[in-house]
């Protein structure tokens, strides 16, 4: 698989797209395909004959959408029934250009779309097709009505069924439409499986449930919120998390609602403070079931689109107070064409976005911007507007940018580190790849957004804090608490990848951090022997940190998206595990 064909450095590439939601993982399939130019691409399905064709149920659905019947017709032959997706891509693709004058082109489809599983699609992950900085449609009564206009935009009717279901009957169109995409982007990531690993997740996810109800903490009795039943996303009592519109949490600094006072629960009270952070769209009941082991605390879900220019919806846990936050300075850019105003002398006026969608692991290819620049050059004016939405869906869902006339690209590592909050080049050298920097950075904090809820500590903490960091990934929170000017005394961080703890490594000495700085590579090793001889050493912590896998909370389908049972997402039990044994153990340090 090469670097052209997939978009991606790496066939080792790691799917942690951190928004991706669920569709059900349709089967796809080939068929033998003539090309407009003669070339012929052969495949396993066979072309529908004349007769079967003219009762197909296939074709009258699509036809119903609007498309010809002469057209339907013509791209069922060449690709068979069986796979709809690809239907109604090669579709939109003839739509779009069958209206200029010049001979029809055929515009490939992406080799990093769900049809080519090597490949990358892309969470569009957690990734929004629409940014919600957009009004593009505001919020639908009736169900009905909503489905007509998803349909009616390109989606598969199964699909938007999922996406209402999911989200429940309020939901915005605007919502639907990020839940659609993302699940869209997610589809290749079981596909990149290997079929005895996929089989091994179900095993996994029963071992480690055992092994969590069994656990007992240093001997004591279990803890509370191991004795509390685990909604399965499946579980018809759990209800559906609706979560908020506009995703402010408790407050942003640039909005003017705030709440200031809540009521914690009696358990929760810190210190010492504990700080959660995971996808805000997960399976239903997974929130639930987070709020339930960390001591009942209510979530706090913010879009990072009210901190920058790219949007980033994520759910926060914590015990920290909330009054007298304040946003770290100066505030960053909040558009497009603020952060990267060398774009706006090339941005075409039909592409009206203003923000990014959330930033992921990995980009769109050469090839999707190559054909691209094809699909837009040929027309003297602004391109129809079929064409127009097939180049908009394409940006929104690869965050691509207009670099150049005609000329689209994604954006490079640095870019993303500005967004995100780091400082530049924090993920640059080391014998770090840019396929390295990505997928880093995909998985990351963002900065602004975890400092703004954590800058209550200053005041606390003049004299610097001791910060236990789980799943650190690149050192979103200790740059967060660095840019607040709170000093790092200790710092423990547990991260598995040695390519992030190096890059925090670095960060460290670059910035002449005076604490010390712990780090090992696996939260399961993190016992209650080894906690007691790290707390021993300098008096405890005042704050634990994490940001738990989010792989099986935003996979596509039943095979891996189990849930907090699944093999990387189960690891949230040991952020409980450990936070718990912290708070027992934390008496004796006060």
């Amino acid at each position: 698989m090469g670097g052209d064909d997939s978009g991606l450095e790496s066939d080792n590439f790691d799917w942690n797209t951190e928004d991706e939601l669920e569709i059900q993982n349709y089967n796809s399939s080939s068929s033998c395909l003539t090309l407009p130019n003669g070339d012929a691409v052969t495949g396993s399905g066979e072309a529908s004959s004349s007769a079967v064709l003219a009762n197909s149920k296939v074709l009258d659905h699509f036809v119903s959408m609007g498309f010809s019947r002469e057209m339907v017709s013509k791209v069922i032959q060449e690709y068979g029934e069986e796979n709809e997706d690809k239907l109604l891509e090669e579709l939109l693709t003839y739509k779009a250009l069958e209206s200029s004058s010049r001979p029809l082109q055929r515009i490939e489809p992406d080799p990093c779309s769900s049809e080519n599983a090597g490949s990358s699609w892309d969470d569009f992950s957690d990734t929004d097709i629409f940014s919600d900085d957009e009004e593009i449609a505001k919020t639908m009564s009736e169900n009905d009505d909503t489905l007509r206009s998803l349909v009616k935009m390109g989606y598969k009717q199964v699909e938007a069924l999922i996406a209402i279901e999911r989200l429940g009957p309020n939901a915005s169109l605007e919502e639907l439409v990020d839940f659609i995409g993302v699940a869209q982007m997610a589809k290749a990531e079981d596909a990149l499986l290997p079929p005895q690993e996929k089989l091994q997740y179900n095993d996994y996810a029963k071992s480690n449930k055992r092994r969590l109800y069994d656990y007992e903490v240093l001997g004591r009795k279990k803890p509370r919120g191991c004795e509390k039943k685990i909604l399965n996303e499946d579980d018809e009592d759990a209800e559906a998390l609706h979560l908020p519109n506009p995703m402010i949490g408790f407050g942003v600094p640039t909005e003017s609602s705030f709440i200031t006072h809540r009521r914690l629960p009696e358990d929760a009270i810190g210190p010492p403070y504990f700080y959660y952070e995971n996808v805000a769209l997960a399976p239903k009941g997974v929130w639930q079931t987070i709020s339930r082991f960390l001591y009942d605390v209510e979530p706090e879900f913010v879009d990072s689109k009210f901190f920058c220019a790219a949007a980033r919806k994520r759910g926060y846990i914590h015990n920290l107070p909330i009054q007298n936050r304040f946003p770290l300075l100066p505030l960053p850019p909040r558009t497009i064409h603020e952060a990267f105003p060398l774009t706006k002398k090339w941005w075409p006026s039909w592409d009206i976005r203003t923000k990014l969608n959330c930033l992921q692991t990995c980009i769109g290819s050469a090839k999707l911007t190559e054909r691209i620049r094809k699909a837009v050059e040929i027309y003297d004016e602004d391109p129809p507007e079929s064409v127009q939405k097939y180049v908009l869906h394409q940006c929104r869902k690869w965050n691509l940018v207009w670099v150049g006339r005609n000329k689209v690209a994604p954006l490079e590592p640095d870019e993303v580190e500005t967004l995100l909050g780091f400082p530049r080049n924090h993920t640059r050298g080391g014998g770090i790849s840019r396929t390295d920097r990505y997928k880093s950075l995909g998985n990351s904090f963002q900065v602004d957004t975890v400092a703004y809820h954590l800058s209550v500590l200053k005041e606390m903490y003049p004299n610097g804090i001791n910060l236990l960091s789980l799943f650190s990934g690149i050192g979103g929170a200790e740059v967060a608490l660095h840019r607040l000017g709170i000093p790092l005394k200790n710092v423990v961080s547990v991260e598995k990848s040695e390519v992030n703890r190096n890059i925090v490594r670095s960060w460290w000495e670059q910035t002449n951090q005076k604490g010390n700085l712990y780090d090992m590579d696996d939260v399961r090793e993190l016992d209650g022997d080894r906690l007691e001889q790290l707390m021993s050493t300098f008096g405890g912590f005042d704050l634990i940190v994490g940001g738990s896998p989010c792989n099986n909370l935003a996979g596509s389908n039943r095979v891996s998206r189990d849930g907090l049972e699944g093999k990387e997402s189960s690891l949230f039990f040991d952020y409980f595990r450990i936070l718990d044994l912290v708070k027992n153990m934390s008496a004796k340090y006060r």
